[in-house]
């Protein structure tokens, strides 16, 4: 009994004296994950949304926030990380559109003075999981396409997972994909040899197919979003990632550990 209450001294003591909440800079908090963000907040007592900005609301707001997070577009994405770049703030990016070259033309930057910049263009573990296995598929079969597709009020085409998934499916292979009829605008836009097509719709979340050939056969890795909840696993662990690993890191795959 007595080594039980000095443990529990110990345990209140160490409460006391713990860590103060994380306190976060939201960016589009009145966005669909922005709202996201801030009812996880209102669940835990360590993270502290300290700075709402949403169109109106300038960025100084958020000046002397532990983490930046940005669920905006892309042209307003690149101010948030820019102004997390001059003031030292470690920033989350969720924000669709960062191609490969935009990204590397970040990555000098990011990589200057141990700032750190996260971005992950889909929060989803499992979305994340077909990613990887569709870059081991890569390098074995002869064509691949992605097919994707989102609710109607999606913004941009193709999505940034799209892009993602086809730029890594590239990258995983010796020589590029040469897929037939590109001229053909029916064919879908083309992203590193492999081309993508997308589809928005009312009364869907998010759906991605991507889908290989090879002689005599066909491999097709599905992905579905049936909530938002999808996404709370892969936001809570990016957040803690952006806490200690600085420099650039792009997807949650890298977050997760998957390579």
């Amino acid at each position: 009994m007595g080594e039980f209450l000095l443990l529990r001294l110990a345990v209140v003591h160490l409460g006391d004296l713990g860590m103060s909440p994380l306190q976060i800079g939201l960016v589009g908090a009145t966005g669909r994950m922005g709202r996201l963000v801030e009812r996880m907040a209102q669940d835990r007592d360590d993270w502290e949304i300290v700075a709402r900005i949403h169109r109106g609301v300038p960025l100084e707001t958020a000046a002397d926030c532990d983490l930046l997070i940005d669920f905006t577009v892309l042209d307003r994405s690149r101010e948030v990380v820019n102004f997390a770049l001059e003031r030292h703030l470690p920033v989350l990016v969720g924000t669709s559109g960062w191609s490969r070259a935009l990204l590397e033309e970040l990555r000098p930057k990011a990589e200057a003075g141990d700032q750190t910049v996260v971005v992950i263009p889909n929060f989803s573990v499992a979305s994340a999981l077909s990613t990887r296995l569709a870059e081991m598929a890569a390098p074995f079969l002869s064509s691949a396409e992605v097919v994707e597709a989102h609710h109607a009020g999606k913004v941009d085409s193709p999505s940034g997972t799209a892009v993602a998934t086809a730029e890594a499916i590239a990258a995983a292979r010796e020589r590029p994909f040469v897929p037939p009829h590109p001229e053909q605008r029916a064919r879908g836009l083309e992203v590193e040899g492999v081309p993508v097509h997308s589809m928005r719709l009312t009364g869907i979340v998010a759906r991605q197919e991507i889908v290989f050939g090879g002689v005599g056969e066909l491999l097709t890795i599905t992905h579905d979003t049936i909530s938002d909840e999808s996404y709370l696993a892969g936001i809570e662990r990016a957040i803690a990632y952006a806490r200690t690993h600085p420099g650039l890191t792009v997807g949650l795959g890298k977050v997760l550990g998957l390579g």
